[in-house]
């Protein structure tokens, strides 16, 4: 696999993983040709103000994708790791199903009107 970001090619399966993840929570639902429902909801939620009830949202629209179209973890948890200005960080806790070993990955996402 290659990273997306560089050309070099990604040598640790939790770099692929966190590739995969960012590609899936950042890809709005129907927005694939030939996988329309490939995606997560996020951008559903873009201009929201960033308060509890968004953090909550965006828990489940990340949950759901993940769930749907990483097959090779399990999450185990999912919390925000910040606020700054229009954007919110999330820190995604999982297990990498094949060998049993624990992933944190971070995921950053600009969201839009801070409350």
């Amino acid at each position: 696999m290659i990273n997306k970001n560089n050309g070099q090619v990604i040598t640790t399966v939790q770099e692929s993983i966190q590739q995969s993840l960012q590609d899936i929570i950042t890809t709005p639902i129907g927005s694939r040709v030939m996988r329309r429902s490939y995606g997560s909801l996020i951008f559903e939620l873009l201009d929201q103000p960033i308060n509890d009830v968004l953090v909550l949202k965006c828990y489940s629209a990340i949950y759901t994708a993940v769930s749907t179209w990483e097959q090779r973890i399990n999450i185990s948890q999912i919390t925000v790791y910040s606020v700054a200005g229009s954007g919110l960080v999330f820190d995604i806790e999982g297990v990498f199903k094949t060998s049993g070993q624990a992933m944190n990955l971070r995921i950053p996402l600009n969201m839009g009107a801070k409350a």
